[in-house]
């Protein structure tokens, strides 16, 4: 993002908009950076797969969402994995992207949990999720070390999760929104439902490291018994967050809205730039050969213990995909 060559003033901001992509942003003049995020076929692909139900789906596609936008800032070949464990009717979210721009995901969850949660109207994504934690993870290659936050879920929302690592485990003032979507089109065999996702994140960024601190200072990080120090805002990010506050969900999933119509309504009186916008694409990382692969690290009598009607069969968790082997071609 600070390469000069990459860096577009907004001043003609297409019309339609771009489905499945990147887009970054800066705001010099508010010390502001951001990304927004457009899914339309990817998130579809992923979702539709697996035919969760709409509440578990909408809280993956919400994952999916995130994930991109932080893996997004990755610098290098890698993956950023973001997995959250809990003890809601959803225990297990994970989503794999591996960078540029290849994602995978898929969700664990108690199906009569989730069954009762809807038909009691409390399928809200913080009440899926329960209480547990959230990971997200860089993966760097087989060569380096991992690095891993953890952040805690306590019945909130993934947006919520999401500003809790970054003030403090980054400390950098952080605003995210995930919007999530059923639209219906008509087709040859009557009315499909489509998935759209998007997103927008927004950080405060100044080279000042005490107007950061205080930006986003938590009162309740001050010692038991003591009276916080309470300092003043700092006015740029204050606008900031106002303005990312009027954005209407709509407009994070429209097809006709584009990334760099949106960037320029919010922010194209402190003059916004935009860069090259990133695609991103739903792809699974397996194949037979890597199944294959893990099926001959298993002993001879754990594979014994596979094989159903004469053959062993795998499915793919993240894309459904299935291998079906012949005990003989896997053999030691």
């Amino acid at each position: 993002m600070n390469d000069p060559n990459l860096d577009i003033p907004v001043r003609a901001p297409a019309k339609t908009g771009r489905d499945d992509t990147i887009l970054p942003f800066a705001v010099k003049s508010l010390d502001l950076r951001g990304r927004i995020v457009r899914l339309g076929p990817a998130v579809d692909a992923i979702l539709t797969s697996h035919d969760y139900p709409a509440p578990v789906a909408k809280l993956l596609g919400e994952a999916i969402v995130l994930a991109v936008m932080l893996g997004s800032a990755l610098k290098f070949e890698g993956r950023f994995i973001l997995q959250t464990q809990s003890d809601g009717p959803v225990r297990m979210l994970v989503v794999d992207f591996a960078s540029p721009g290849r994602v995978r995901a898929c969700a664990r969850f108690d199906a009569g949990r989730v069954a009762a949660a809807i038909a009691a109207n409390a399928a809200a994504p913080g009440r899926l999720l329960g209480h547990g934690h959230l990971a997200m993870t860089i993966d760097q290659g087989p060569d380096m070390s991992r690095y891993q936050g953890l952040v805690p879920l306590d019945g909130g929302t993934l947006e919520h999760a999401a500003h809790e690592y970054f003030s403090r485990s980054e400390q950098i003032p952080t605003r995210v929104r995930l919007v999530v979507a059923e639209e219906f089109r008509a087709g040859e065999n009557g009315a499909r439902r489509r998935w759209r996702a998007g997103g927008i994140l927004l950080q405060f960024l100044p080279k000042s490291l005490e107007r950061a601190r205080q930006a986003d200072l938590d009162p309740g990080d001050a010692p038991p018994g003591t009276e916080p120090h309470v300092l003043p805002e700092d006015e740029a990010w204050i606008e900031g967050r106002s303005l990312l506050a009027t954005v209407e969900d709509v407009e994070l999933i429209d097809p006709a809205l584009s990334s760099e119509r949106l960037a320029y309504s919010l922010f194209h009186e402190h003059g916004v730039r935009v860069f090259r916008a990133a695609p991103v694409n739903a792809q699974c990382s397996c194949s037979r050969q890597s199944v294959e692969a893990m099926l001959r690290s298993f002993s001879p009598a754990d594979r014994d213990d596979m094989i159903e009607n004469g053959k062993i069969t795998v499915t793919c968790e993240f894309c459904s995909s299935t291998y079906v082997f012949q005990p003989n071609e896997i053999a030691a």
